[in-house]
């Protein structure tokens, strides 16, 4: 893959964030009898103490497929938009250390940059969002051999126009979708332009049943009614139960890829779909077919719930091919 200094092998375009991590002490899990829906619960109007607080900047959904793909050897860029403070550098500082280009990343004076809050109790989380309002402009991207787009805020529907604007002039840019939170609250049907030209497009169970409106639990139908929409090839994840693939361009083939096996139990699962969909991409961008990508994925995944926050557990390259080297024999994508 050739690249010069305008062209990357790998964009992405999104929001970026702080997270501060409040790891809880008394709080209780409450679940459904299938264990699917499940709240958590802390005495109300009462002071409780937390264990621990931990500051991660830069993160997001598309920040961490720019470091993802960085660290796995891809020329990687970032569009975003954030704020002239602290919080702001920090996120610069933290991409520029990682090696993901800061070019297209803009500081708006009197704009606060986008802060989480990450309840995180046992090994799971629930994020309080919020995304600041900026002017969302498109800058001059070149032709960058793929650009992965996913979470913007709610005020970002004129801006998904530029974007789907540039994608239908730029017909050689591959495009990978993974919906962030508004982009499913704007519906499919705002997005049309956006979802047919998608090369791959990525979510999970529950956030395809979301996004077509339906209950429907069968996964398969989940995965051609995605593809309906018009991307290519369709990954859901399922969490620690593994993921499905469709590939339209390759006779409907259908693929189930199991998860690599912790080395110990998860210790925060926040980023897990991210490092999985940005690795599966960058295996693409690499070169690799969609059976390898499939291998690829969970390794990130496993690696990253192993610590603090979406970044921490990124690998490199060779310490991914490692693992792949040392996986169990039936790690492998199994046609369904």
């Amino acid at each position: 893959m050739n690249t010069t200094e305008e062209e990357f092998g790998f964009l992405s375009i999104g929001d970026i964030v702080s997270d501060a991590f409040i790891r809880l002490k008394d709080a209780s899990l409450h679940c459904d009898i299938n264990h699917e829906h499940c709240q958590i619960c802390m005495d109300f109007g009462s002071k409780l103490p937390y264990e621990s607080v931990t500051e991660v900047a830069a993160v997001g959904n598309s920040p961490n497929a720019a470091v993802a793909a960085s660290r796995l050897g891809l020329h990687s860029a970032l569009v975003t938009e954030l704020g002239n403070d602290h919080h702001g550098q920090l996120a610069i500082e933290t991409l520029e250390r990682e090696k993901v280009s800061t070019r297209f990343v803009r500081r708006h004076d009197g704009k606060i940059t986008n802060y989480h809050y990450v309840l995180w109790f046992d090994d799971d989380r629930t994020i309080l969002i919020k995304h600041e309002e900026y002017p969302y402009t498109l800058p001059e991207i070149g032709r960058p051999e793929w650009i992965y787009l996913s979470s913007l805020g709610e005020h970002s529907a004129e801006y998904h126009k530029i974007i789907s604007d540039y994608l239908m002039r730029e017909q050689t840019v591959k495009l990978a979708f993974q919906p962030g939170t508004f982009q499913m609250k704007l519906g499919y049907e705002a997005l049309a332009d956006i979802y047919k030209r998608t090369e791959v497009f990525l979510c999970n169970t529950n956030e395809a049943q979301k996004i077509l409106g339906t209950e429907e639990k069968d996964v398969k139908i989940l995965l051609k009614n995605i593809g309906a929409l018009g991307p290519k090839i369709v990954i859901i994840t399922d969490g620690p139960r593994g993921a499905y693939a469709y590939d339209s361009t390759n006779n409907n083939e259908m693929w189930f890829m199991p998860p690599y096996p912790d080395p110990k139990p998860p210790l925060e699962r926040t980023g897990a779909g991210d490092s999985f969909s940005a690795t599966l991409v960058a295996a693409f961008a690499l070169g690799k077919s969609l059976e390898t990508a499939l291998r690829w994925a969970p390794i990130n995944s496993m690696s990253v719930v192993q610590q603090v926050g979406a970044q921490a557990g990124l690998l490199t390259r060779p310490k991914l091919e490692e693992f792949l080297a040392n996986a169990p024999e039936d790690y492998r994508a199994k046609a369904i």
